[in-house]
């Protein structure tokens, strides 16, 4: 568990050893947000009304994810994954919970699409997703989606250039003659 609190800086470069294709890049940035929002789903229930506010498992684990985040060394990418994550709470908490099959229906859909949709990206890759060496990926992956997208916008410029450094540069794997 030690490895969990190591910085960003080292987490993000670890977690983008496995993830060069550019391909796979591109299917985490839609996957990990739909397995984020499928969580927030199915953890949105059961609710209780206390000061005026709804608390669910979703909210508590999103505290101690943002803790997490905010405490890892890099605080512009602790508040920007934490804001994205948050962002994706709330609207999964927007998902009517009235009907068990619903419910369980837009959780797991969620889930499972953006753990298919990263599958696809690996493939592309050439490499299992890293949660059978790296557990602490599902924290890791919406740090590295939220960088990724900020990058994308010309913020933190040199986290993520300090991560292209350690893991190399991305690339598009030739699935004709993979290596």
């Amino acid at each position: 568990m030690a490895s969990l609190f190591r910085p960003a800086v080292d987490l993000l470069a670890q977690y983008a050893e496995y993830h060069r294709d550019q391909r796979n890049i591109q299917t985490h940035r839609v996957g990990v947000p739909m397995i984020v929002f499928g969580i927030g789903v199915l953890l949105s229930v059961p609710s209780v009304e206390w000061l005026g506010l709804s608390w669910t498992p979703a909210w508590a684990l999103f505290a101690l994810a943002a803790a997490w985040y905010l405490t890892r060394g890099h605080l512009g990418a602790g508040l920007a994954v934490t804001l994205m994550v948050g962002l994706i709470v709330a609207l999964a908490h927007w998902v009517p919970t009235a009907s068990t099959a619903g419910w369980l229906a837009w959780g797991a859909g969620f889930f499972f699409a953006g753990s298919a949709i990263q599958l696809i990206g690996h493939y592309y890759e050439g490499r299992q997703p890293t949660l059978s060496e790296v557990p602490e990926g599902l924290l890791v992956g919406p740090m590295f989606v939220a960088l990724e997208l900020l990058s994308l916008a010309g913020l933190l410029r040199g986290l993520a250039a300090e991560i292209e450094r350690r893991a190399g540069p991305t690339h598009l794997r030739d699935l004709a003659h993979p290596a």
